[in-house]
């Protein structure tokens, strides 16, 4: 069975950072796109970066700049280094293939006080 599980959130203060990572049970070697997404509280589920195999990024407008997305297929591993965090990037964060969702993991929260 495929298994996403994500990892690294916690509660950090605005400005600081946090490392989240997703890892796959399966290997992502061939998987073209990887992303992370989150979902605030009533909110729904947002893109926040992608990266293909080749390593080309992109990033939703309110994050370009301090979320950096990266993936190391020989761990079956993504990443997301989120720095200069503010209140508003509180959620829970996801990871998954892009655009055929895998089961989704349980998320790690990410919670951002002022």
């Amino acid at each position: 069975q495929v298994r996403l599980v994500e990892s690294g959130g916690g509660l950090v203060q605005a400005g600081g950072s946090l490392r989240l990572s997703c890892a796959a049970s399966v290997t992502i070697f061939n998987i073209k796109t990887m992303a992370w997404y989150r979902q605030a509280p009533g909110k729904q589920r947002d893109l926040v970066a992608a990266i293909t195999g080749g390593g080309s990024t992109n990033y939703a407008d309110s994050v370009k700049g301090r979320f950096t997305i990266s993936r190391d297929n020989s761990k079956n591993t993504v990443y997301l280094q989120m720095n200069s965090l503010k209140p508003e990037d509180t959620a829970v964060y996801y990871c998954n293939r892009r655009p055929d969702y895998l089961p989704w993991g349980q998320g790690t929260q990410v919670t951002v006080s002022s």
